[in-house]
């Protein structure tokens, strides 16, 4: 088995294509969970839970009698958001016990799938601050428990009564924002970048959106991607052109080392994502000098005819990018043939005698035409 992660990195990008933040080779986010269940909670409501079931019916009157609420968006299907279940209601006793002017709520995002959609969850469980019905970013996530939550809903509500003027700069990520404001900022696009190191055999590689502590909203997905490079052959600096080595030799409309540079593949509907097929095709010139090594091997470079289609997934799967290659059983081969010096020196003789057989010739016709006639 071959670690993938070793010599693949990760940049947070911004709604631009800047890098902003290195995540490194692989990290995982630490999170906490509690570990208690629904018994260990105790019976204070009646029977009924401490945290409001939001519907598209009650939602509103919801948001309009809490200023401040915090709502987790979860799946019934979601093993994390069943972990969080005891502390989420735990936590929304707490609230009420200590009277913090808080509400707490969730929303089962399969029985309201568009809720969550207009709310740009794409992850599970969701948890998030609002103000007034409105998102305040970034989302949290911190602990997961009563503990953790609790603390995290007593400062924020505490700096709210502070009297912050939310046109500062320096808090602007404590203000509500909308859909459109928040949607680029704290949803970046990401730059993976490294090299595998792959048998030449036929394979394939996947990227999908994952995460170790979320189960991801497959219905939110967005695999939109752009190719900056792609090549087969050692790892060499981006801007390398392995086909220079060739010079003239291989004309420009045949040179396809990197077909898919620049290239830019948009998923327009959900539950979609590109499928890349490539056939890599070795070229070789034993007169140029190798890349490795040895001396005795030649110079090869991988060409790549590449076909891409859009595939649909079902509902409940998670659509990836797959790049599937397969080795072509032909390859190019290139040969240089030099000449001997004698062969210069044979064909320059045989030029300068053709020329003087040409004159001759033309020098005898001539003299027959103008050659004056006896009386």
């Amino acid at each position: 088995l071959q670690n993938v992660t070793k010599d693949v990195t990760k940049w947070r990008l911004d709604d631009a294509g800047r890098k902003q933040k290195f995540h490194g080779h692989k990290i995982t986010q630490q999170q906490e969970h509690e570990e208690t269940s629904a018994r260990d909670i105790p019976d204070s409501n009646g029977g009924e839970p401490h945290s409001t079931d939001l519907t598209p019916q009650n939602s509103r009157a919801f948001h309009a009698a809490h200023h401040r609420a915090m709502v987790d968006f979860y799946a019934p299907w979601c093993i994390w958001c069943q972990r969080l279940a005891p502390a989420w209601e735990r936590f929304a006793m707490e609230v009420k016990e200590k009277r913090i002017d808080l509400g707490v709520g969730r929303v089962d995002c399969v029985a309201h799938q568009q809720m969550c959609k207009d709310e740009r969850v794409m992850a599970f469980p969701t948890l998030r601050w609002m103000e007034d019905g409105k998102a305040v970013m970034p989302d949290y996530r911190g602990d997961r428990t009563a503990e953790g939550l609790v603390e995290y809903a007593e400062r924020r509500v505490n700096d709210g009564k502070g009297g912050r003027n939310d046109n500062d700069d320096n808090n602007k990520n404590n203000r509500a924002l909308t859909i459109n404001e928040w949607d680029e900022e704290h949803h970046p696009g990401c730059q993976v970048s490294g090299y595998l190191m792959v048998n030449r055999v036929p394979g394939n590689m996947h990227v999908e959106a994952k995460s170790s502590h979320h189960e991801i909203n497959s219905a939110m997905t967005n695999l939109t991607h752009r190719v900056n490079h792609l090549s087969f052959g050692p790892p060499r600096a981006p801007n390398y052109n392995f086909l220079a080595l060739f010079g003239d030799a291989l004309p420009s409309t045949y040179r396809h080392s990197n077909p898919m540079k620049g290239r830019l593949y948009p998923t327009e509907e959900y539950h979609t994502a590109f499928h890349h097929h490539m056939k890599i095709v070795s070229s070789r010139a034993d007169y140029l000098p190798s890349s490795s090594s040895s001396s005795s091997s030649s110079s090869v470079v991988y060409q790549i005819l590449e076909e891409s289609q859009v595939v649909a997934y079902e509902v409940q799967e998670i659509p990836e990018i797959k790049f599937l290659w397969d080795m072509s059983p032909m390859s190019v081969s290139l040969e240089k043939e030099g000449r001997r010096w004698y062969e210069y020196v044979t064909n320059l003789l045989a030029i300068i005698g053709g020329t003087y057989t040409t004159l001759g010739l033309i020098n005898a016709t001539l003299l027959k035409l103008f050659k004056p006639k006896r009386l």
